[in-house]
C-alpha cells in the first residue's frame, strides 16, 4: 500500500469522526496574533507564514504555545509578519485553514495530529502554498515521500524520551504503583503513555522489582482518556479515578489536561509527583512547578523555527523530520525542584539507559521505530 493510499484511508477515518461538523461553514477567524515586519530581511518576496492551533489554543503552555513561539521566533529573524488562528473546536480545523488560504499565507504550520485530514486535503487543493504539519504521523514510513511535495511533516519518536520518564518514575515510587491518562487515542498520545509504560518495564527487569502502571494497558493499547484536549471535568474524572488507585506519580498527556491532574492531586492530600510534556512545563508554567518531577520534552518549537526559516528563505523540503534522542529531537529535561528528592544513581542509570536507546541496545518501540 502506498504512503498516499494509507494516508487517504487513515485521513477518512480522522475525518468521519473529527470532521463531522464541517458540514456547517464556520465563519471566518480573527487573528490570534502578529509580530514581526520591516523589510523581509532574507525572506522571499511577499513570504507570509501562517499557523493555525487545535483546540487547546496558543495558552496551553505546551503543544501549541510552543509552535506558535517557533513561528514568532522565525518571522523575527525574517523580518515578515505573521498570522496566528486558534481553533475552539474541531470543527474550526478545515475552515481555519481554508481562511488563511484565503488571507495569502504563503506557509500554514497545523499544530496537531488532529489536523492532518484537513491539512493534506487542502494541501493538494492548493500546491502553491507550502504546509508544515505537525504530529502528521500518517507517512509511518518516513521515506521522503508524502501525500504532495508541498507537506512537511514534523513529528517526534517521543516514546524514547517516555522511556526515560517511566523508568524515572518507577525508581521514585515508593507506592509501587504509577498512572497515566490522556486526551484522545491518537498515536501522538499514546506514544508517550506506551514509553511511559516500557520504561517502568525496563526498571522492574533490571531490578526485580514490580512497579505497576495504571491507566495504559500495553497488550490492548489503550487506556484511560478525557476524550478531549480540555482542562475540564472529564480531565478531573480522569485523574481522580487514577490517583485513587493509590499510585505517587502521575503522567496526564495532552496540552492543558495536566492543569485538571494537578488540581485533584493538591485536593489529594498526598504527596504525588506529576510529569509534563511537550515543554518543560516546570518553566512554561511556574503554577504547578512544585509538583513536577520531569517532564518529556520533544522541541517543537525549534522544529517550527527551523521549518519556516527554510521556506522563508526559498528552502522548503517536504522531507519529514522526525525527532529522536539522537539530534535531541526529544529528550528529558531536569528534575528541578526534585533533584535532591531523587536517587544519587539516577541520572547516570538514565544516561546509560540513554546511551543503549541511541545505538539500539535497548529497543524502544513505537510507530515511528524502524
Amino acid at each position: 500500500m502506498t504512503v498516499s493510499t494509507r494516508k487517504r484511508l487513515l485521513g477518512g477515518v480522522v475525518a468521519a469522526s473529527l470532521f463531522v461538523a464541517l458540514a456547517g461553514c464556520a465563519s471566518a477567524p480573527e487573528d490570534n496574533g502578529e509580530t514581526g515586519g520591516g523589510d523581509a530581511g532574507g525572506a522571499v518576496d511577499g513570504f507570509k507564514p501562517c499557523m493555525v492551533s487545535d483546540e487547546g489554543g496558543f495558552d496551553d503552555k505546551s503543544f501549541n504555545q510552543l509552535g506558535y513561539e517557533g513561528l514568532e521566533r522565525a518571522s523575527d529573524e525574517l523580518g515578515v509578519e505573521f498570522t496566528a488562528v486558534e481553533s475552539s473546536s474541531e470543527s474550526d480545523y478545515a475552515p481555519n485553514i481554508t481562511s488563511l488560504i484565503d488571507q495569502g499565507c504563503s506557509l500554514i504550520v497545523s499544530v496537531g495530529f488532529a489536523l492532518a485530514a484537513a491539512t493534506s486535503e487542502a494541501a493538494q487543493a492548493n500546491p502553491d502554498v507550502q504546509f508544515v504539519s505537525i504530529d502528521d504521523v500518517v507517512d509511518t514510513d518516513f521515506d521522503g515521500e508524502t501525500d504532495a511535495p508541498n507537506i512537511k511533516p514534523i513529528v517526534f519518536d517521543t516514546a524514547q524520551a517516555a522511556f526515560l520518564a517511566g523508568y524515572a518514575s518507577a525508581s521514585f515510587s515508593t507506592a509501587k504503583k504509577v498512572g497515566t491518562f490522556g486526551g484522545m487515542n491518537f498515536p501522538t498520545v499514546s506514544i508517550f503513555m506506551d514509553g511511559f509504560a516500557q520504561g517502568v518495564e525496563h526498571w522492574n527487569e533490571v531490578k526485580s522489582d514490580s512497579v505497576e502502571v495504571v491507566g495504559w494497558d500495553r497488550a490492548a493499547q489503550d487506556g484511560v482518556f478525557t476524550g478531549g484536549f480540555q482542562a475540564n471535568q472529564d480531565a478531573i474524572n480522569a485523574a481522580q479515578g487514577i490517583v485513587d488507585q493509590g499510585v505517587d506519580v502521575l503522567l496526564p498527556v495532552g496540552g492543558p489536561i495536566y492543569q485538571s491532574a494537578a488540581s485533584v492531586i493538591r485536593g489529594s492530600g498526598r504527596e504525588i509527583a506529576m510529569l509534563g510534556v511537550d515543554a518543560d512545563v516546570f518553566e512554561t508554567d511556574p503554577s504547578v512547578a512544585d509538583l513536577l518531577l520531569t517532564s518529556i520534552r520533544k522541541l517543537i518549537d525549534v522544529g517550527v523555527e527551523e521549518a519556516v526559516l527554510a521556506a522563508g528563505q526559498g528552502d522548503f523540503d517536504a522531507t519529514p523530520f522526525v525527532g529522536t534522542l539522537e539530534n535531541e529531537g526529544v529528550g528529558l529535561a531536569p528534575f528541578h525542584d526534585f533533584e535532591d528528592r531523587v536517587s544519587p544513581d539516577l541520572q547516570g542509570e538514565l544516561d546509560e539507559i540513554q546511551a543503549g536507546i541511541i545505538d539500539g541496545s535497548i529497543p524502544v518501540e513505537s510507530y515511528l521505530a524502524g
